[in-house]
């Protein structure tokens, strides 16, 4: 491997959001030293943690991956897949190995694989705990031990150390669970002693495939290759549509931070304010002048769920005039029926929850939508029951759901509803509901002792 060039490839955003094959062929043309992509995200919400499942399907995730794997092991270069399965938890880490394995035994393809697991124990975060080496993370409180108790899935986010660790095992394909975005990309770099800060800069840009190029997404989600040198690096699209510009690279830091300066990673923070990007040609873009500053406490950010009940939703619409202008008084009536209705049947207001979502009036900002009138000539109403058990969630949906047809209001003009259901049947069990009840960070003795690894010969 050259110590002066490092060159990796990003073929899309998340494994299982496709790219053109021609994308990935012209990147290879580079001869990149790795091919790498991160495998999820905290962004579809809890429940893919808390239920152990993709929210990507099967078939989509084992082409992205034959095409990576094969041409990765074609090359004898590493592939590396970070928050494999969508959410990183253990289930998630063996849906993804059994579907490399299985792509291995169709096209007879031989390597080393390191498994990187990243569920912890409730054991060790009550130890830590007790220890005062837990803090939280805006903006939850701080972390109880009744909290870890009720905790179902609980993953950390895994830095570089445990990819630089499995590389130096000798691993050429490397899929972890739960992991920080830019250490995917930043690992192999900064194993092979680049300046970190030039490690973590490429990782931040590749975690998202082509999201720092432009026109972003007319592709559908393609990804990018970086060129890692002694003081810079280079960032070009895959795809000849697509460009990068000093505005679309620089910008891109924005990106899921808090800040655009300063970017918090488990060893320390990348520092950008003397972050310069300049173009090169009419596509590639060059990016100096970032700094990394290492600290003294290594962080691991932890993700919990928990299961708090399971969801039943209605889908349904009115056109109304009348029903339109008095949605929200409309809605308030069912509510109070349905609530009297179940505190018949003993089941108390605290126990479970319905919501109403009024799709045209308020559904995205609530309250703080600053449009009062109702502009809409017609309004869709989502019904949501959430409650202990699916049967109690379903009968309370079915309460909500005649209510809603049947109710009287001041003006209607028939005595039949005026809320329809376009599907039947209307009520639809949706299952289990978790929330993230854990998002803190945990300073562990050292950075791998929350990850172990296991290899396997494939």
């Amino acid at each position: 491997m050259s110590q002066t060039e490092l060159r990796i490839i990003a073929p899309t955003a998340i494994v299982g959001y496709g790219f053109k094959e021609s994308s990935l062929e012209r990147a290879l043309k580079k001869d990149p030293h790795l091919i790498a992509c991160d495998g999820g995200s905290t962004d579809p919400g809890p429940n893919y943690l808390g239920m152990g499942k993709a929210f990507v399907g099967r078939d989509a995730a084992k082409r992205d991956l034959a095409l990576m794997l094969r041409a990765a092991v074609d090359r004898g270069i590493p592939m590396i897949v970070g928050t494999s399965g969508g959410a990183g938890g253990d289930a998630h880490l063996q849906w993804t190995r059994e579907i490399v394995e299985e792509i291995s035994l169709e096209n007879n393809l031989h390597f080393k694989m390191a498994l990187i697991h990243c569920e912890t124990s409730k054991e060790y975060l009550s130890k830590k705990l007790a220890q005062g080496r837990i803090k939280p993370l805006w903006p939850l409180p701080p972390l109880r031990q009744e909290t870890i108790d009720r905790s179902s899935t609980i993953v950390g986010m895994a830095g570089v150390e445990p990819y630089i660790e499995a590389l130096g095992g000798g691993a050429q394909v490397v899929l972890c669970g739960r992991s920080d975005d830019a250490a995917i990309f930043a690992a192999l770099p900064i194993k092979e002693e680049f300046d970190p800060a030039l490690g973590w800069v490429a990782g931040k840009l590749l975690e998202c495939g082509a999201a720092c190029a432009v026109p972003r997404q007319k592709y559908g989600s393609e990804g990018i290759t970086v060129t890692i040198r002694e003081d810079h690096i280079l960032v070009e699209p895959n795809h000849p549509g697509l460009v990068c510009t000093p505005l679309s690279v620089s910008t891109f830091f924005l990106h899921e931070n808090e800040t655009p300066i300063y970017h918090t990673e488990p060893s320390g923070v990348l520092d950008l304010t003397g972050l310069h990007c300049q173009a090169v040609d009419e596509r590639t873009v060059k990016v100096t002048g970032a700094r990394f500053l290492p600290r003294d406490r290594y962080d691991i950010r932890l993700e919990g769920v928990e299961l708090v009940g399971y969801r039943c939703i209605c889908v349904s619409y009115t056109r109304d005039p009348v029903l339109v202008q008095c949605i929200d008084s409309y809605l308030d009536n069912v509510r109070s029926l349905v609530v009297s209705r179940v505190d018949g049947m003993g089941v108390p207001a605290k126990d479970y929850k319905l919501v109403f979502r009024v799709i045209g009036k308020n559904a995205v900002m609530g309250e703080r939508e600053p449009v009062k009138e109702v502009l809409a000539h017609e309004l869709g109403v989502i019904m949501e029951a959430v409650a202990p058990t699916q049967e109690l969630a379903n009968e309370i949906l079915g309460l909500a759901r005649q209510a809603g047809k049947n109710m009287h209001y001041q003006g209607k003009l028939c005595d039949e509803g005026c809320l329809t259901y376009p599907y039947s049947p209307s009520d639809i069990p949706a299952g289990p509901v978790y929330e993230f009840n854990i998002l803190h960070a945990v300073a562990p003795d050292s950075p791998l002792e929350m990850f172990p690894i296991e290899y396997v010969t494939v």
